[in-house]
């Protein structure tokens, strides 16, 4: 069976908050951390099929401890999960994953769920989801 690597980075504007990240596949586990406290890059290997495919990131234990306001309700700091170099198998998405994701979240409880773009970073509890195909190069081919 052929095989596709996922690969990408993962990184945490600040350390000491305990956010936490699971990244699935299908509704299959491929990783998770209760604390991201570093940089990280992960690659997971696929078999490819030719069927229809979903890889969430779902940001975890995020708390309003972890942002702070002043007193005119301005944002002062902020912890935030940050993604970047998302590669379907070397080639990096870039724009494809601004343009196809979503960003599904409710300001940690504050607000009504809503769905949003995805710019690279999350910062709310909540999940961003791609929807993609295989074969992986036809897919990137459609969507370059």
């Amino acid at each position: 069976m052929t095989t596709y690597q996922i690969a990408c980075n993962i990184a945490t504007t600040d350390s000491s908050a305990k956010l936490g990240l699971e990244i699935w596949l299908d509704n299959r586990s491929l990783w998770s951390s209760d604390h991201i406290t570093e940089p990280t890059t992960l690659t997971f290997d696929i078999e490819e099929d030719e069927a229809d495919h979903e890889l969430q990131f779902v940001m975890k234990n995020k708390s309003s401890d972890h942002t702070k306001i002043d007193e005119n309700n301005n944002i002062i700091s902020d912890a935030r999960l940050i993604i970047s170099q998302l590669a379907f198998d070397e080639i990096a998405l870039g724009q494809i994953l601004i343009d196809l994701s979503t960003y599904t979240h409710n300001f940690n409880g504050t607000q009504d769920t809503i769905i949003d773009k995805f710019y690279g970073e999350m910062g709310c509890n909540g999940t961003v989801s791609l929807k993609f195909s295989t074969p992986i190069y036809l897919w990137l081919l459609e969507n370059m």
